[in-house]
């Protein structure tokens, strides 16, 4: 087999690919991209057998074939190379000649019967979105994913397609993030599905600005086209659970803030947090938000700024860092706390968007 193509087009495609296979896999062919030469088609597919990504771009060829070649290798290769044309002769032994200007590089790959089967995408029931619109959805409800692999249905997003729109939903069990938008899709193809987080980490890294995208679901895996692209992946097997009721139904205070100056406050008062004493005391009081954070052993830090309140005097202790995520992966310029008191669940909305954050106040002695 043999194929020339452009060296910017090739690095984009290996880039594209690469981010799925492990550094340290346990089987060698998982850390080799299928390439495969369909025409004047080249496909590049890595796997490592949970989620598989592959990218089909232009080249010149006139054979069909295929083989597979260490991609993080290839991929160093080529980024080296200069910009012009790259040809590459694959033996039959698997072997590929890599040519570029003076440049000659032989690497060593194996055959392609051995790679694991690629998934394809079932033509059933499809979803379709704007590749920006779903990032963003991403972006602002990942973070809030659990990481304890004790409790797995929550190692990951929700991704729930009924009643005319997409809802998504994170959560950890000490807060949780949901934002919502309209699909169209008929009654019959309403399903639940759990998006593991390595396979949410992965679309954010290929998903771009605009663009169809195209979702299917199939035997426990999701399959995701986007232009050029196509990832599939293992889904979590598991129910979900109720997210709907621990969303406070009612809260009697409203207070609306400069969302980056909360942020900035934030941020300062959290320098004197540890991982063992990481807590902040907000108190919200007449026009006025109070932040302070005290760590024995290591200080203390305050900040005020001012806020549109006039209810009663609020005092409640968060986890800073989980009240700056929402904060950095939202772009309004002001957003909205609802409360009733220290105790109870905290509400963080912004105006006009489906976008809602639950945060659990932190008990202290």
């Amino acid at each position: 087999m043999k194929f020339a193509i452009v060296r910017s087009k090739l690095l984009e495609a290996l880039q594209s690919v690469q981010n799925v296979v492990s550094v340290k896999s346990t089987l060698q062919i998982l850390s080799n991209a299928l390439i495969k030469s369909e025409g004047n088609k080249l496909h590049l597919t890595t796997t490592d057998l949970d989620i598989t990504v592959k990218c089909t771009i232009e080249a010149e060829s006139d054979e069909t074939g295929g083989t597979t070649l260490p991609i993080r290798r290839l991929a160093g290769i080529v980024r080296e190379l200069p910009e012009g044309k790259i040809t590459v002769n694959i033996s039959d032994e698997d072997v590929a000649e890599v040519r570029c200007g003076s440049s000659f590089f032989k690497i060593i790959g194996l055959p392609m019967r051995d790679f694991p089967p690629v998934p394809v995408p079932d033509g059933k029931d499809c979803y379709r979105l704007d590749q920006g619109t779903f990032r963003e959805m991403l972006r602002k409800t990942a973070y809030a994913a659990s990481q304890d692999e004790t409790r797995h249905v929550l190692n990951g997003v929700l991704l729930a397609f009924k009643d005319g729109k997409l809802t998504m939903v994170a959560t950890d069990g000490r807060r949780l993030a949901l934002v919502e938008q309209e699909v169209e899709f008929p009654e019959s193809a309403e399903i639940e599905m759990i998006l593991p987080s390595k396979a949410v980490n992965e679309l954010m890294h290929i998903l771009k600005d605009e663009g169809d995208l195209k979702i299917y679901a199939h035997k426990g895996q999701a399959v995701f086209e986007l232009g050029s692209i196509t990832m599939s992946s293992k889904l979590i097997d598991g129910v979900y659970p109720n997210y709907r009721q621990v969303i406070p139904t009612g809260c009697d205070e409203r207070i609306v803030l400069e969302r980056e100056a909360l942020l900035t406050c934030l941020r300062r008062v959290s320098l004197v947090t540890t991982d063992k004493s990481n807590s902040t005391r907000l108190t919200f009081s007449a026009n006025q938000l109070t932040i302070l954070s005290n760590t024995p052993d290591i200080g203390e830090a305050r900040e005020t700024m001012p806020v549109k309140y006039a209810g009663k005097e609020i005092t409640v202790t968060f986890n800073p860092e989980y009240v700056m995520d929402p904060l950095r992966n939202i772009d309004h310029d002001e957003v909205t706390f609802e409360m009733s008191d220290g105790h109870s669940p905290a509400l963080i909305k912004c105006g006009g968007v489906p976008f809602l954050y639950v945060l659990m106040p932190l008990r202290i002695g």
